[in-house]
Order: structure tokens, then sequence, then C-alpha cells
């Protein structure tokens, strides 16, 4: 069974549905810029293999932990195990959902608990966009290095600035986003080798602008005489401003797969 072929088959029901808060996510994969290829790319270098724990700070729905997890099975053992952190309840429900959909409900298990209050050491850690849980980057780096075991790897990934932001730039993202540079000082201060760097290109980052907006535009197609038509019109206009006009091409996005 192609389980990577198949999870590009799964959705949520329709996003013209009334509930407005499912609309946001409905039409992503994942909440970050990454193409599929770029993903198995980023497994390939995470390694987990059917011994594993593999520990999703900020899981969102589980796209790629279960992936992580999936790839162990069939090898003569019992699949790797996953465990996902999120406090957005929204996002645990559709985890656990697309879970028991792959038949992955024994092997996967999702908590609402805060990033950084984990303590646990694991062999492979997946966080992603969550560094503003420490404060950014540099500090998260340091956190997590704590929670992977000797001979454990991590796939980290953080927005940075792929060129010196301009003043409305950094005033939007209010100083949480630091140089590509700056990211892996802070990996090697924290005692990691960085095994895999990468970022994200333009076209997934126009993907995944495109796909934040498409769940809620297709709602807005669906209800334009809504009491929240108005607010949610606006609030899709200036996302799509801000982009095009202060961060598409000075905001990137990195992925290090790191090893203790």
């Amino acid at each position: 069974m192609d389980l990577e072929a198949d999870a590009r088959e799964i959705r949520l029901p329709a996003v013209t549905q009334p509930e407005r808060s499912r609309a946001q996510y409905a039409a992503m994969r994942w909440n970050t810029p990454l193409s599929e290829d770029h993903a198995a790319l980023l497994l390939d270098w995470l390694a987990v293999g059917p011994s594993d724990t593999v520990l999703d700070l900020g899981c969102g729905w589980g796209e790629l932990l279960m992936r992580a997890v999936a790839r162990t099975r069939g090898e003569g053992a019992a699949p790797a195990v996953g465990i996902g952190v999120d406090i957005d309840p929204a996002a645990l429900d559709r985890a656990r959902w697309l879970a028991a959909t792959r038949g992955l409900e024994g092997s996967v298990s999702f908590q609402s608990a805060q990033a950084e209050s984990w303590d646990r050491p694991v062999s492979r850690l997946i966080t992603i966009g969550t560094a503003h849980a420490w404060g950014d980057g540099g500090r998260a780096l340091g956190n997590l290095a704590n929670l992977l075991a000797p001979g454990g790897r991590m796939l980290f990934g953080e927005g940075c600035w792929e060129r010196t932001p301009t003043d409305a730039a950094a005033a939007l993202f209010a100083g949480d986003v630091l140089p590509l540079g700056d990211l892996i000082c802070a990996a090697r201060s924290a005692g990691l080798r960085v095994l895999h760097m990468s970022t994200a290109d333009q076209r997934e980052w126009d993907e995944f602008e495109s796909t934040w907006r498409a769940g809620r535009e297709e709602w807005l197609l669906a209800n334009r005489n809504h009491g929240d038509s108005g607010t949610e019109r606006a609030e899709l206009d200036a996302r799509l401003d801000e982009y095009v006009s202060i961060y598409r091409g000075v905001l990137g996005f990195c992925y290090l797969v790191l090893a203790r």
C-alpha cells in the first residue's frame, strides 16, 4: 500500500460547510511551506527506524509525524511510536481522524499540551514553526537539544530571513525571525551537528500562502451573505497584500536535520 499516495487522497469534509473555523486549514496538507518531494527528502535524513520514538512538538494535525511512522511499517518489527503534541483541539481532532483512517491509531497518539512543557528525551524529534514558544529559534534550539537522546536526530523548521528585512517586514514579525547563519550557530552551540540544510523555494512559499487562504476563500464564496463575510474578506485581503508587498522573497523558511 502506498501510504503517501493514499494520504494525498484524504481530505476533511468540504470546506463549504458553514463552520467558518474549520475552513482555515482544510486545504492544507501541512502548515508549512513544503512540497511532497521536499518532505520525503527531510524524512530520509531524519531516518526513523522501527525502534524509535518520534515526538512532534506543535504537530498540528500530524501529517509529517504520521508519514515518518508509516515508513517503518513492514520491516519485520513493530513500527516506530509517534507522539504528537499541540494545543489546538480542532487540529488534534483532525490528527486522530487521519490516524484512524490510515490504521495508525495504535502507533501514533496525540495529546494537548504546550510544546515547551515536554521534558522527556526521545530518539527522533520533529518541530516546525514552534520556536516562538521559547522566544526565537536560537533559544528554541538550546532547549530542544535537551530533548534529544544521544545519537538522536531532530527535524527543525523555522522562519529565517532570506535577505535583510525592510522595516515593515521586521515590524510584522516582531523580532522573532533570525538569519539562517544565526540558527546554524545556535544549533552548534547547543551541541548539535547539521546533517542537512535546505530552505523552502518560492513555489513552496506561494503554494503555502495560497492553500492557507484557500479554505477560507471557498467558505467566503459559499457564504457571501454570511454575517462574518466582510470580516473574512478583509482578513484574507490583508494577508495577501502583506505577503506580496512585504515579505514575499524576504522571509524564508529553513529545514535543518540535526544530530546529537
